[in-house]
């Protein structure tokens, strides 16, 4: 490779693919490691806004293969959730022009399979479960479930809620259980067109919500996810569920999310969790991205976009500053992200986003190439 500097990433979600590619680009030599045994299409529906989709044009033009097989909705709509009057209207693609790149929703995995499609092959070890690392100042040697052992010189932290990494640098606690959970489903797009569903609407009382959209441009799939009170005592970070337990937890809701949840087939939930703010996000040769270090509810659609931010971030400081002194340029990229993410976690968290009308600019809008790295 160009620089010669070898770079581990734990985990191959989202935002570690999104680090993979971006590095690999950039000339450094990455490899990118992950517990599962191999890609499967996991999760369900995930929307990326215009500030992801600037950030994956630098990925081959990835961006413009995500709009050619994706939903393109025109708005965000939120709507009351007894009556269905709606609440607010925000422009997506209806605003293209304005925030510089389309707002897409589509099915995680087929999101998943296009980025690792970014990554070369080789550079992927499938079936290694990070279990310890050790930072001699000089590079870090990493253990493996599996009893493979391999030497970097930097080792990126994208390994979740859970991570690791985390743990090692800054000590184990658990994630804190907000007190919420969501169920999510997937129904036929024919029966949610039939049914005179919205492209994409978040149906709001009080306490619960449900958001509901589609996952593909043909709009064959149909996606169901809400945010609802309820105790989670499971170690599991999702059971099956029931249509039964997911229309009881929905009773007098409006008569269109009735008609969804009663053309569901295979219901899952999940607990939402999160933890506080971590004031550093790295030590020594080691760097934490994602939900290694800013977890948060799912209520902005914004938790995978940070993290492929993080990792556009990184890129670039680790670009410009190079990794001689990598202290230096972890504190420059936890400079530059902390307060953005801190703000997109707290607002999560809160569950107030696009509620009522509001500009969504400071958020779709932005464009981390823009974006000022002070050394």
């Amino acid at each position: 490779m160009a620089n010669g500097v070898r770079v581990g990433i734990a985990g191959a979600g989202l935002g570690g693919v999104a680090a993979a590619g971006l590095l690999q680009r950039a000339g450094f030599d990455v490899i990118l490691f992950d517990q599962a045994p191999g890609f499967s299409r996991l999760g369900a529906g995930i929307q990326f806004g215009p500030n992801v989709l600037k950030i994956l044009s630098h990925l081959d033009g990835l961006d413009k293969k995500l709009e050619a097989i994706s939903c393109l909705p025109d708005y965000w709509v939120s709507r009351k959730w007894d009556d269905g009057t709606v609440m607010a209207k925000i422009p997506l693609n209806a605003e293209h022009d304005r925030y510089g790149a389309p707002y897409i929703t589509i099915h995680r995995g087929d999101l998943h399979q296009l980025m690792l499609d970014c990554v070369e092959p080789a550079r992927v070890r499938w079936g290694h479960k990070l279990v310890d690392f050790q930072d001699n100042g000089r590079d870090v040697t990493l253990q493996f479930e599996n009893g493979a052992r391999e030497t970097v010189d930097i080792l990126v932290g994208a390994d979740g809620i859970n991570s690791v990494v985390r743990e090692k640098i800054f000590g184990k606690d658990e994630a804190i259980y907000t007190g919420w959970l969501a169920h999510r489903a997937i129904i036929p797009g024919a029966v949610a067109k039939e049914l005179g569903a919205d492209v994409n609407a978040k149906w709001w009382s009080d306490d619960r919500h449900i958001v509901c959209y589609y996952l593909d441009r043909n709009e064959d799939e149909f996606y169901l996810v809400t945010g609802e009170p309820g105790e989670w005592t499971s170690p599991a970070g999702q059971m099956p569920s029931t249509r039964a337990e997911f229309k009881a937890a929905f009773k007098g809701f409006h008569p269109l999310v009735q008609g969804y949840i009663d053309a569901t087939d295979v219901v899952t939930k999940w607990p939402l969790k999160t933890r506080a703010p971590l004031p550093q996000w790295y030590e020594g040769r080691v760097v934490l991205l994602g939900d290694s270090c800013h977890p948060m509810k799912p209520h902005m659609a914004q938790g995978a976009a940070m993290a492929v931010e993080d990792a556009a971030v990184l890129t670039r400081c680790m670009e410009l500053l190079g990794t001689k002194d990598p202290v230096r340029t972890f504190r420059a990229y936890c400079n530059a992200r902390r307060e953005r993410a801190t703000k997109v976690q707290s607002i999560s968290n809160a569950n107030t986003w696009l509620r009522q009308p509001e500009d969504p600019y400071w958020c779709y809008g932005d464009n981390v190439y823009d974006l000022e790295i002070d050394a």
